[in-house]
Protein backbone atom coordinates (compact mmCIF):
# COMPACT_ATOMS: atom_id res chain seq x y z
CA UNK A 1 0.00 0.00 0.00
CA UNK A 2 1.17 3.50 -0.84
CA UNK A 3 2.29 5.34 2.27
CA UNK A 4 -0.72 7.47 3.23
CA UNK A 5 -3.24 6.10 5.72
CA UNK A 6 -6.74 7.36 6.43
CA UNK A 7 -10.09 5.96 7.60
CA UNK A 8 -12.88 7.18 9.78
CA UNK A 9 -16.39 6.01 10.51
CA UNK A 10 -17.88 2.69 11.59
CA UNK A 11 -20.90 1.46 9.63
CA UNK A 12 -22.14 -1.00 12.19
CA UNK A 13 -20.86 -3.16 15.02
CA UNK A 14 -21.70 -6.83 15.20
CA UNK A 15 -21.59 -9.20 18.15
CA UNK A 16 -18.79 -11.62 17.44
CA UNK A 17 -18.77 -15.30 18.21
CA UNK A 18 -15.48 -17.16 18.28
CA UNK A 19 -14.23 -17.34 14.69
CA UNK A 20 -14.79 -20.79 13.26
CA UNK A 21 -11.73 -21.41 11.12
CA UNK A 22 -11.96 -23.27 7.84
CA UNK A 23 -12.45 -27.00 8.19
CA UNK A 24 -13.63 -28.22 4.81
CA UNK A 25 -11.26 -29.93 2.42
CA UNK A 26 -11.75 -27.18 -0.18
CA UNK A 27 -10.96 -24.46 2.35
CA UNK A 28 -7.89 -26.30 3.64
CA UNK A 29 -6.67 -26.47 0.06
CA UNK A 30 -7.14 -22.71 -0.36
CA UNK A 31 -5.26 -22.06 2.88
CA UNK A 32 -2.36 -24.24 1.75
CA UNK A 33 -2.18 -22.42 -1.58
CA UNK A 34 -2.37 -18.99 0.09
CA UNK A 35 0.58 -19.96 2.27
CA UNK A 36 2.54 -21.27 -0.74
CA UNK A 37 1.87 -18.13 -2.78
CA UNK A 38 2.66 -15.64 -0.03
CA UNK A 39 5.77 -17.46 1.17
CA UNK A 40 7.22 -17.38 -2.35
CA UNK A 41 6.27 -13.79 -3.17
CA UNK A 42 7.59 -12.60 0.21
CA UNK A 43 10.78 -14.67 0.08
CA UNK A 44 14.24 -13.12 0.21
CA UNK A 45 14.94 -14.49 -3.27
CA UNK A 46 12.61 -11.82 -4.72
CA UNK A 47 14.43 -9.05 -2.83
CA UNK A 48 11.32 -7.08 -2.01
CA UNK A 49 9.77 -6.98 -5.54
CA UNK A 50 10.85 -3.40 -6.21
CA UNK A 51 9.37 -2.22 -9.50
CA UNK A 52 11.73 -2.69 -12.42
CA UNK A 53 14.08 -5.15 -10.67
CA UNK A 54 14.86 -8.83 -11.14
CA UNK A 55 12.69 -9.56 -8.08
CA UNK A 56 9.68 -7.92 -9.70
CA UNK A 57 10.31 -9.92 -12.88
CA UNK A 58 10.46 -13.18 -10.92
CA UNK A 59 7.21 -12.25 -9.18
CA UNK A 60 5.54 -11.45 -12.52
CA UNK A 61 6.63 -14.82 -13.92
CA UNK A 62 5.16 -16.58 -10.89
CA UNK A 63 1.87 -14.70 -11.31
CA UNK A 64 1.61 -15.72 -14.97
CA UNK A 65 2.36 -19.33 -13.99
CA UNK A 66 -0.41 -19.28 -11.39
CA UNK A 67 -3.02 -18.04 -13.89
CA UNK A 68 -1.98 -20.76 -16.32
CA UNK A 69 -2.36 -23.34 -13.53
CA UNK A 70 -5.84 -22.02 -12.73
CA UNK A 71 -6.73 -22.16 -16.42
CA UNK A 72 -7.39 -18.48 -17.05
CA UNK A 73 -6.28 -17.03 -20.36
CA UNK A 74 -4.40 -13.77 -20.86
CA UNK A 75 -6.22 -10.49 -21.35
CA UNK A 76 -5.88 -9.85 -25.06
CA UNK A 77 -2.79 -11.37 -26.65
CA UNK A 78 -0.60 -11.47 -23.53
CA UNK A 79 -0.57 -11.63 -19.75
CA UNK A 80 2.19 -9.07 -19.28
CA UNK A 81 1.65 -5.35 -19.98
CA UNK A 82 4.80 -3.26 -19.69
CA UNK A 83 4.75 0.38 -18.70
CA UNK A 84 7.43 3.03 -18.53
CA UNK A 85 7.86 5.65 -15.84
CA UNK A 86 10.54 8.00 -14.60
CA UNK A 87 12.29 7.50 -11.28
CA UNK A 88 15.14 9.43 -9.69
CA UNK A 89 16.98 12.26 -11.37
CA UNK A 90 20.58 12.09 -12.54
CA UNK A 91 22.93 14.51 -14.30
CA UNK A 92 22.53 14.28 -18.07
CA UNK A 93 25.53 12.97 -20.00
CA UNK A 94 25.76 16.34 -21.71
CA UNK A 95 26.38 18.23 -18.46
CA UNK A 96 29.61 20.22 -18.48
CA UNK A 97 31.30 22.34 -15.82
CA UNK A 98 34.47 23.93 -17.21
CA UNK A 99 36.84 26.22 -15.31
CA UNK A 100 39.51 27.68 -17.57
CA UNK A 101 40.73 24.74 -19.63
CA UNK A 102 39.63 22.16 -17.06
CA UNK A 103 36.48 20.15 -17.58
CA UNK A 104 35.49 18.85 -14.14
CA UNK A 105 34.40 15.26 -13.64
CA UNK A 106 30.65 15.17 -12.96
CA UNK A 107 29.71 13.56 -9.63
CA UNK A 108 33.35 13.55 -8.55
CA UNK A 109 34.68 17.10 -8.81
CA UNK A 110 31.34 18.81 -9.27
CA UNK A 111 27.70 18.23 -10.15
CA UNK A 112 24.67 20.16 -11.40
CA UNK A 113 22.07 20.89 -8.75
CA UNK A 114 19.01 18.68 -9.17
CA UNK A 115 16.92 21.84 -9.56
CA UNK A 116 19.15 23.44 -12.21
CA UNK A 117 17.75 25.09 -15.28
CA UNK A 118 18.82 23.35 -18.47
CA UNK A 119 20.95 26.03 -20.09
CA UNK A 120 24.46 26.81 -21.28
CA UNK A 121 25.98 29.97 -19.84
CA UNK A 122 29.47 31.45 -19.98
CA UNK A 123 31.24 34.25 -18.12
CA UNK A 124 34.35 34.99 -16.13
CA UNK A 125 34.68 34.04 -12.48
CA UNK A 126 34.11 36.90 -10.10
CA UNK A 127 34.19 35.38 -6.59
CA UNK A 128 31.40 36.05 -4.09
CA UNK A 129 29.82 38.88 -6.08
CA UNK A 130 26.54 38.80 -7.97
CA UNK A 131 26.81 40.77 -11.18
CA UNK A 132 24.25 41.16 -13.90
CA UNK A 133 24.74 38.85 -16.88
CA UNK A 134 27.44 36.86 -15.08
CA UNK A 135 27.73 33.52 -13.36
CA UNK A 136 27.92 34.03 -9.61
CA UNK A 137 30.52 32.07 -7.62
CA UNK A 138 28.89 31.64 -4.23
CA UNK A 139 29.79 29.88 -0.94
CA UNK A 140 27.35 27.14 0.05
CA UNK A 141 28.02 27.58 3.79
CA UNK A 142 28.21 30.82 5.74
CA UNK A 143 30.62 29.40 8.34
CA UNK A 144 32.34 26.24 9.60
CA UNK A 145 29.53 25.50 12.05
CA UNK A 146 26.97 25.40 9.25
CA UNK A 147 29.28 23.26 7.10
CA UNK A 148 29.61 20.63 9.83
CA UNK A 149 25.93 20.63 10.81
CA UNK A 150 24.40 17.30 9.64
CA UNK A 151 20.91 18.84 9.75
CA UNK A 152 21.68 21.80 7.52
CA UNK A 153 19.46 21.63 4.43
CA UNK A 154 22.10 22.64 1.94
CA UNK A 155 19.94 21.97 -1.11
CA UNK A 156 17.07 24.18 0.05
CA UNK A 157 19.56 26.92 0.96
CA UNK A 158 21.17 26.67 -2.47
CA UNK A 159 17.74 26.76 -4.14
CA UNK A 160 16.81 29.95 -2.31
CA UNK A 161 20.18 31.59 -3.07
CA UNK A 162 19.80 30.65 -6.74
CA UNK A 163 16.38 32.31 -6.83
CA UNK A 164 17.81 35.46 -5.24
CA UNK A 165 20.69 35.50 -7.73
CA UNK A 166 18.27 35.17 -10.64
CA UNK A 167 16.32 38.19 -9.38
CA UNK A 168 19.58 40.15 -9.48
CA UNK A 169 20.02 39.09 -13.13
CA UNK A 170 22.80 36.57 -12.57
CA UNK A 171 22.97 34.07 -15.45
CA UNK A 172 23.99 31.13 -13.26
CA UNK A 173 25.43 30.10 -9.89
CA UNK A 174 28.39 27.90 -9.00
CA UNK A 175 28.38 26.97 -5.31
CA UNK A 176 31.58 25.92 -3.56
CA UNK A 177 32.62 24.37 -0.25
CA UNK A 178 35.37 26.40 1.38
CA UNK A 179 35.26 24.55 4.74
CA UNK A 180 35.79 20.91 3.68
CA UNK A 181 32.44 19.93 5.18
CA UNK A 182 32.10 16.63 7.03
CA UNK A 183 28.85 16.17 5.11
CA UNK A 184 29.95 17.07 1.61
CA UNK A 185 26.92 17.39 -0.70
CA UNK A 186 26.25 14.85 -3.41
CA UNK A 187 23.74 14.98 -6.22
CA UNK A 188 20.24 14.46 -4.80
CA UNK A 189 18.40 12.22 -7.23
CA UNK A 190 15.26 12.29 -5.10
CA UNK A 191 15.00 16.07 -5.01
CA UNK A 192 11.47 17.43 -5.29
CA UNK A 193 12.50 21.06 -5.68
CA UNK A 194 11.23 22.89 -8.73
CA UNK A 195 13.39 23.88 -11.67
CA UNK A 196 15.18 27.18 -11.06
CA UNK A 197 15.25 30.04 -13.55
CA UNK A 198 19.02 29.79 -14.05
CA UNK A 199 21.56 26.96 -14.07
CA UNK A 200 23.21 26.06 -10.76
CA UNK A 201 26.02 23.66 -9.88
CA UNK A 202 28.29 22.69 -6.96
CA UNK A 203 32.07 22.29 -6.89
CA UNK A 204 33.84 20.27 -4.21
CA UNK A 205 36.27 21.64 -1.62
CA UNK A 206 39.24 19.98 -3.33
CA UNK A 207 38.26 21.25 -6.78
CA UNK A 208 37.61 24.75 -5.43
CA UNK A 209 41.08 24.84 -3.93
CA UNK A 210 42.70 23.47 -7.08
CA UNK A 211 40.87 25.19 -9.88
CA UNK A 212 39.60 28.43 -8.40
CA UNK A 213 41.71 29.51 -5.43
CA UNK A 214 44.76 28.19 -7.21
CA UNK A 215 43.72 29.75 -10.48
CA UNK A 216 43.06 33.32 -9.38
CA UNK A 217 45.88 35.48 -8.02
CA UNK A 218 45.39 38.33 -5.64
CA UNK A 219 45.46 40.65 -8.57
CA UNK A 220 41.97 41.81 -9.52
CA UNK A 221 43.05 41.85 -13.16
CA UNK A 222 43.32 38.05 -13.35
CA UNK A 223 40.13 36.10 -13.90
CA UNK A 224 39.14 32.65 -15.10
CA UNK A 225 36.56 31.75 -17.74
CA UNK A 226 33.70 29.60 -16.45
CA UNK A 227 31.24 27.57 -18.50
CA UNK A 228 28.12 25.82 -17.21
CA UNK A 229 26.23 23.62 -19.63
CA UNK A 230 23.82 21.79 -17.33
CA UNK A 231 20.97 19.35 -17.71
CA UNK A 232 19.23 16.84 -15.46
CA UNK A 233 17.21 13.87 -16.63
CA UNK A 234 14.87 11.37 -15.05
CA UNK A 235 16.00 7.76 -15.03
CA UNK A 236 13.72 5.60 -17.15
CA UNK A 237 12.27 2.61 -15.33
CA UNK A 238 9.92 -0.11 -16.45
CA UNK A 239 7.29 -2.18 -14.67
CA UNK A 240 4.96 -5.03 -15.54
CA UNK A 241 1.24 -5.35 -14.97
CA UNK A 242 -0.20 -8.85 -15.30
CA UNK A 243 -3.75 -9.36 -16.59
CA UNK A 244 -5.83 -12.54 -16.97
CA UNK A 245 -9.38 -12.72 -18.29
CA UNK A 246 -12.47 -14.89 -18.09
CA UNK A 247 -14.47 -14.02 -21.19
CA UNK A 248 -18.14 -14.92 -20.68
CA UNK A 249 -19.17 -12.91 -23.78
CA UNK A 250 -20.98 -10.56 -21.43
CA UNK A 251 -21.55 -6.85 -22.13
CA UNK A 252 -19.78 -5.73 -18.93
CA UNK A 253 -16.59 -6.68 -17.12
CA UNK A 254 -15.74 -6.84 -13.41
CA UNK A 255 -12.14 -5.95 -12.48
CA UNK A 256 -10.48 -7.54 -9.45
CA UNK A 257 -7.01 -6.26 -8.72
CA UNK A 258 -4.10 -6.09 -6.31
CA UNK A 259 -0.59 -4.71 -6.56
CA UNK A 260 2.32 -7.11 -6.21
CA UNK A 261 5.29 -4.72 -6.05
CA UNK A 262 6.92 -3.67 -2.80
CA UNK A 263 9.89 -1.63 -1.57
CA UNK A 264 12.94 -3.75 -2.38
CA UNK A 265 15.61 -2.57 0.03
CA UNK A 266 13.87 0.77 0.53
CA UNK A 267 15.88 2.50 -2.20
CA UNK A 268 13.02 4.78 -3.24
CA UNK A 269 12.79 6.43 0.15
CA UNK A 270 9.43 4.90 1.09
CA UNK A 271 10.65 2.65 3.91
CA UNK A 272 9.68 3.47 7.49
CA UNK A 273 12.62 1.47 8.82
CA UNK A 274 15.26 3.50 10.65
CA UNK A 275 18.69 2.39 9.46
CA UNK A 276 22.15 3.79 8.94
CA UNK A 277 22.26 3.31 5.18
CA UNK A 278 24.87 0.57 5.33
CA UNK A 279 22.59 -2.07 6.85
CA UNK A 280 20.24 -2.53 3.90
CA UNK A 281 17.45 -4.98 4.64
CA UNK A 282 14.97 -6.64 2.30
CA UNK A 283 11.39 -5.46 2.68
CA UNK A 284 9.52 -8.65 1.81
CA UNK A 285 6.00 -7.15 1.88
CA UNK A 286 4.06 -10.27 2.87
CA UNK A 287 0.99 -8.29 3.87
CA UNK A 288 1.79 -5.41 1.52
CA UNK A 289 0.88 -6.85 -0.87
CA UNK A 290 1.69 -10.51 -1.36
CA UNK A 291 -1.49 -11.05 0.65
CA UNK A 292 -3.69 -9.23 -1.87
CA UNK A 293 -1.93 -10.89 -4.80
CA UNK A 294 -2.53 -14.36 -3.38
CA UNK A 295 -6.14 -13.44 -2.61
CA UNK A 296 -6.71 -12.52 -6.26
CA UNK A 297 -5.45 -15.97 -7.29
CA UNK A 298 -7.91 -17.58 -4.86
CA UNK A 299 -10.80 -15.47 -6.13
CA UNK A 300 -9.84 -16.17 -9.73
CA UNK A 301 -9.95 -19.91 -9.10
CA UNK A 302 -13.26 -19.68 -7.22
CA UNK A 303 -14.86 -17.65 -10.01
CA UNK A 304 -13.39 -19.93 -12.69
CA UNK A 305 -15.06 -22.96 -11.02
CA UNK A 306 -18.36 -21.16 -10.41
CA UNK A 307 -21.50 -20.55 -12.44
CA UNK A 308 -20.95 -16.78 -12.38
CA UNK A 309 -21.54 -15.81 -16.01
CA UNK A 310 -23.35 -12.46 -16.01
CA UNK A 311 -20.08 -10.53 -16.22
CA UNK A 312 -16.65 -11.05 -17.72
CA UNK A 313 -13.90 -11.11 -15.10
CA UNK A 314 -10.58 -9.32 -15.47
CA UNK A 315 -7.86 -10.06 -12.89
CA UNK A 316 -5.02 -7.54 -12.73
CA UNK A 317 -1.83 -7.61 -10.67
CA UNK A 318 -0.31 -4.13 -10.69
CA UNK A 319 3.27 -3.02 -10.25
CA UNK A 320 4.46 0.51 -9.45
CA UNK A 321 1.80 1.05 -6.77
CA UNK A 322 4.29 1.89 -4.04
CA UNK A 323 5.78 4.63 -6.22
CA UNK A 324 2.48 6.39 -6.89
CA UNK A 325 -0.05 4.04 -8.53
CA UNK A 326 2.05 4.03 -11.71
CA UNK A 327 0.92 0.61 -12.89
CA UNK A 328 -2.82 1.06 -12.48
CA UNK A 329 -2.69 4.53 -14.01
CA UNK A 330 -0.81 3.15 -17.00
CA UNK A 331 -3.26 0.25 -17.39
CA UNK A 332 -6.29 2.52 -17.41
CA UNK A 333 -4.64 5.05 -19.72
CA UNK A 334 -2.64 2.87 -22.12
CA UNK A 335 -5.49 0.44 -22.77
CA UNK A 336 -7.86 3.38 -23.21
CA UNK A 337 -10.24 1.65 -20.82
CA UNK A 338 -13.88 2.26 -21.68
CA UNK A 339 -15.49 2.91 -18.29
CA UNK A 340 -18.95 2.31 -19.74
CA UNK A 341 -18.00 -1.35 -20.26
CA UNK A 342 -16.60 -1.86 -16.73
CA UNK A 343 -19.20 -2.80 -14.12
CA UNK A 344 -17.02 -2.14 -11.06
CA UNK A 345 -13.52 -2.64 -9.67
CA UNK A 346 -12.51 -4.39 -6.43
CA UNK A 347 -9.04 -3.74 -4.99
CA UNK A 348 -7.38 -5.89 -2.32
CA UNK A 349 -4.40 -4.28 -0.58
CA UNK A 350 -3.04 -5.56 2.76
CA UNK A 351 -5.67 -8.16 3.60
CA UNK A 352 -3.40 -10.56 5.46
CA UNK A 353 -3.33 -9.27 9.02
CA UNK A 354 -6.93 -9.49 10.24
CA UNK A 355 -6.86 -8.79 13.97
CA UNK A 356 -8.44 -11.70 15.83
CA UNK A 357 -9.46 -9.37 18.66
CA UNK A 358 -11.06 -6.49 16.76
CA UNK A 359 -12.03 -8.29 13.51
CA UNK A 360 -11.80 -4.86 11.84
CA UNK A 361 -12.08 -4.83 8.05
CA UNK A 362 -11.97 -1.50 6.28
CA UNK A 363 -13.99 -1.11 3.09
CA UNK A 364 -13.20 1.97 1.02
CA UNK A 365 -15.04 3.42 -1.96
CA UNK A 366 -18.46 2.81 -0.43
CA UNK A 367 -19.79 6.11 -1.74
CA UNK A 368 -18.91 5.35 -5.37
CA UNK A 369 -22.16 3.48 -5.97
CA UNK A 370 -25.54 3.16 -4.21
CA UNK A 371 -25.23 -0.60 -4.75
CA UNK A 372 -22.57 -0.97 -2.05
CA UNK A 373 -24.88 0.08 0.76
CA UNK A 374 -27.14 -2.91 0.26
CA UNK A 375 -24.23 -5.34 0.46
CA UNK A 376 -22.66 -3.75 3.53
CA UNK A 377 -25.99 -3.59 5.33
CA UNK A 378 -26.14 -7.38 5.41
CA UNK A 379 -25.33 -8.82 8.81
CA UNK A 380 -21.85 -10.28 9.05
CA UNK A 381 -20.56 -12.16 12.09
CA UNK A 382 -16.90 -12.25 11.03
CA UNK A 383 -16.05 -8.56 10.72
CA UNK A 384 -16.49 -5.19 12.29
CA UNK A 385 -16.83 -3.17 9.10
CA UNK A 386 -15.14 0.22 9.00
CA UNK A 387 -16.08 2.30 5.98
CA UNK A 388 -14.50 5.05 3.97
CA UNK A 389 -16.87 6.55 1.41
CA UNK A 390 -14.28 8.19 -0.82
CA UNK A 391 -13.28 6.70 -4.13
CA UNK A 392 -9.84 8.23 -3.64
CA UNK A 393 -7.49 6.30 -1.39
CA UNK A 394 -3.90 5.13 -1.03
CA UNK A 395 -4.10 2.29 -3.53
CA UNK A 396 -4.91 1.29 -7.11
CA UNK A 397 -8.70 1.59 -6.99
CA UNK A 398 -8.13 5.36 -7.17
CA UNK A 399 -7.03 5.06 -10.82
CA UNK A 400 -10.32 3.36 -11.70
CA UNK A 401 -12.43 5.79 -9.68
CA UNK A 402 -10.93 8.64 -11.72
CA UNK A 403 -12.15 6.80 -14.83
CA UNK A 404 -15.72 6.98 -13.41
CA UNK A 405 -15.83 3.33 -12.37
CA UNK A 406 -17.47 2.23 -9.07
CA UNK A 407 -14.82 0.83 -6.73
CA UNK A 408 -14.44 -1.04 -3.47
CA UNK A 409 -11.22 -1.33 -1.49
CA UNK A 410 -10.60 -4.02 1.15
CA UNK A 411 -7.93 -3.59 3.84
CA UNK A 412 -7.38 -5.34 7.19
CA UNK A 413 -5.41 -2.49 8.72
CA UNK A 414 -1.93 -1.17 9.26
CA UNK A 415 0.51 -2.60 11.81
CA UNK A 416 3.99 -2.09 13.27
CA UNK A 417 5.62 -3.88 10.31
CA UNK A 418 4.07 -1.59 7.69
CA UNK A 419 6.78 -0.57 5.17
CA UNK A 420 9.45 -2.23 7.32
CA UNK A 421 11.58 -5.36 6.90
CA UNK A 422 9.44 -7.22 9.45
CA UNK A 423 6.46 -7.67 7.11
CA UNK A 424 7.10 -11.40 6.67
CA UNK A 425 4.99 -14.40 5.69
CA UNK A 426 5.01 -15.99 9.15
CA UNK A 427 2.94 -13.06 10.46
CA UNK A 428 0.04 -13.52 8.03
CA UNK A 429 -3.30 -14.53 9.53
CA UNK A 430 -4.16 -17.10 6.86
CA UNK A 431 -7.59 -18.12 8.24
CA UNK A 432 -8.44 -14.43 8.57
CA UNK A 433 -7.41 -13.78 4.98
CA UNK A 434 -9.60 -16.64 3.83
CA UNK A 435 -12.54 -14.97 5.59
CA UNK A 436 -11.83 -11.78 3.64
CA UNK A 437 -11.65 -13.75 0.38
CA UNK A 438 -14.98 -15.43 1.08
CA UNK A 439 -16.51 -12.05 1.94
CA UNK A 440 -15.33 -10.54 -1.34
CA UNK A 441 -16.59 -13.57 -3.24
CA UNK A 442 -19.99 -13.15 -1.62
CA UNK A 443 -20.03 -9.58 -2.96
CA UNK A 444 -19.18 -10.77 -6.47
CA UNK A 445 -21.86 -13.47 -6.29
CA UNK A 446 -24.48 -10.98 -5.05
CA UNK A 447 -23.64 -8.55 -7.87
CA UNK A 448 -24.36 -11.32 -10.41
CA UNK A 449 -28.00 -10.85 -9.49
CA UNK A 450 -27.89 -7.06 -9.91
CA UNK A 451 -27.74 -4.64 -12.77
CA UNK A 452 -24.48 -2.87 -13.53
CA UNK A 453 -23.97 -0.56 -10.51
CA UNK A 454 -24.35 3.18 -11.04
CA UNK A 455 -21.31 5.39 -10.49
CA UNK A 456 -21.38 8.33 -8.09
CA UNK A 457 -18.64 10.82 -7.33
CA UNK A 458 -17.52 11.17 -3.73
CA UNK A 459 -15.92 13.75 -1.55
CA UNK A 460 -12.18 13.30 -1.31
CA UNK A 461 -11.01 12.11 2.09
CA UNK A 462 -8.43 14.41 3.64
CA UNK A 463 -5.36 12.32 4.43
CA UNK A 464 -2.75 13.42 6.95
CA UNK A 465 -2.62 16.71 8.83
CA UNK A 466 -4.21 19.76 7.26
CA UNK A 467 -1.50 22.14 6.06
CA UNK A 468 -3.59 24.83 4.46
CA UNK A 469 -6.62 26.92 5.23
CA UNK A 470 -8.00 26.24 1.74
CA UNK A 471 -8.06 23.45 -0.81
CA UNK A 472 -8.28 23.65 -4.57
CA UNK A 473 -10.16 20.36 -4.78
CA UNK A 474 -8.01 18.41 -7.21
CA UNK A 475 -6.25 15.06 -7.03
CA UNK A 476 -2.75 15.85 -8.36
CA UNK A 477 -1.01 13.47 -10.72
CA UNK A 478 2.19 12.85 -8.76
CA UNK A 479 3.78 11.14 -11.77
CA UNK A 480 3.58 14.30 -13.93
CA UNK A 481 7.00 15.95 -14.29
CA UNK A 482 6.66 18.40 -17.17
CA UNK A 483 6.04 21.69 -15.36
CA UNK A 484 2.96 22.71 -13.41
CA UNK A 485 0.58 20.40 -11.56
CA UNK A 486 -1.69 18.10 -13.53
CA UNK A 487 -5.19 17.44 -12.17
CA UNK A 488 -5.82 13.70 -12.13
CA UNK A 489 -9.32 14.29 -10.76
CA UNK A 490 -11.54 17.19 -9.69
CA UNK A 491 -13.85 17.13 -6.65
CA UNK A 492 -17.37 18.43 -7.18
CA UNK A 493 -18.33 21.50 -5.17
CA UNK A 494 -14.74 22.59 -4.53
CA UNK A 495 -12.97 25.68 -5.87
CA UNK A 496 -11.44 23.94 -8.90
CA UNK A 497 -14.71 22.44 -10.12
CA UNK A 498 -16.57 25.71 -9.54
CA UNK A 499 -13.94 27.54 -11.59
CA UNK A 500 -14.25 25.09 -14.48
CA UNK A 501 -11.01 23.16 -14.01
CA UNK A 502 -11.18 19.67 -15.53
CA UNK A 503 -9.26 16.44 -15.09
CA UNK A 504 -6.19 16.60 -17.33
CA UNK A 505 -5.72 20.37 -16.94
CA UNK A 506 -2.21 21.49 -15.98
CA UNK A 507 -2.17 24.32 -13.43
CA UNK A 508 0.76 26.69 -13.97
CA UNK A 509 -0.19 29.74 -11.87
CA UNK A 510 -2.39 30.70 -8.91
CA UNK A 511 -2.79 34.44 -8.62
CA UNK A 512 0.69 35.91 -8.92
CA UNK A 513 2.35 32.64 -7.87
CA UNK A 514 3.86 30.62 -10.72
CA UNK A 515 3.69 26.86 -10.29
CA UNK A 516 6.43 24.67 -11.69
CA UNK A 517 5.67 21.59 -9.58
CA UNK A 518 4.16 20.26 -6.36
CA UNK A 519 6.27 22.36 -4.04
CA UNK A 520 5.25 25.60 -5.73
CA UNK A 521 1.64 24.43 -5.75
CA UNK A 522 1.66 23.82 -1.99
CA UNK A 523 3.44 27.10 -1.29
CA UNK A 524 0.88 28.94 -3.42
CA UNK A 525 -2.06 27.35 -1.59
CA UNK A 526 -0.55 28.49 1.69
CA UNK A 527 -0.93 32.12 0.58
CA UNK A 528 -4.73 32.00 0.45
CA UNK A 529 -7.56 32.02 2.99
CA UNK A 530 -11.26 31.10 2.69
CA UNK A 531 -13.13 33.73 0.70
CA UNK A 532 -10.08 34.91 -1.28
CA UNK A 533 -10.66 35.48 -4.98
CA UNK A 534 -7.94 35.26 -7.60
CA UNK A 535 -7.23 33.70 -11.00
CA UNK A 536 -5.84 30.33 -12.03
CA UNK A 537 -3.80 29.90 -15.20
CA UNK A 538 -3.81 26.46 -16.79
CA UNK A 539 -2.92 24.56 -19.91
CA UNK A 540 -5.65 22.50 -21.54
CA UNK A 541 -4.32 20.74 -24.61
CA UNK A 542 -2.74 23.46 -26.76
CA UNK A 543 -4.68 26.25 -25.04
CA UNK A 544 -3.67 28.43 -22.10
CA UNK A 545 -6.69 29.57 -20.07
CA UNK A 546 -7.11 32.06 -17.24
CA UNK A 547 -10.12 31.39 -15.00
CA UNK A 548 -11.49 33.28 -11.99
CA UNK A 549 -11.48 31.22 -8.79
CA UNK A 550 -12.79 31.67 -5.25
CA UNK A 551 -11.56 29.64 -2.30
CA UNK A 552 -14.03 28.24 0.18
CA UNK A 553 -13.30 26.65 3.53
CA UNK A 554 -11.28 23.45 3.40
Amino acid sequence: MNCRIFFTSVLFTSIFAQVSYAQSKAERKILEQLKTDIEYLASDSLEGRRTGTKGEKLASEYIVKRYKEIGIFPYGDMYRYNFKFFGDKEPANSSLIRIGDNALKINKDAFPMAFTAEKRVYSEIIPDIIEQNSISLMPLYKDKEEADNPHFDWEKAAFEKTGAAAKQSATGVLFYDSYDSKYAPTFNGKSELEVAEIPAAFISYKSYQQYIKGGISDSTSVTLPLELNLAVKRIERFGNNIAAYIDNKAPYTVVLGAHYDHLGYGEDGNSLHAHSGSDREIHNGADDNASGTAAIFALAEMIKKSDLKKYNYLFINFSGEELGLYGSKAFVKDLNMDSSKIAYMVNLDMVGRLNDSTHALTVGGVGTSPAWGEFLAKENKNFKIVIDSSGVGPSDHTSFYHANIPVLFFFTGTHKDYHKPGDDADKINYPGELQVINYVYSLVAMMEEKDKPAFTQTKQTTMGKARFKVTLGIMPDYTYQEGGVKADGVTEGKAAANAGIKAGDIIIQLGEHKIAGMQGYMEALGKFAPGDKTTVVLRRGNEELTLPIEFGAK
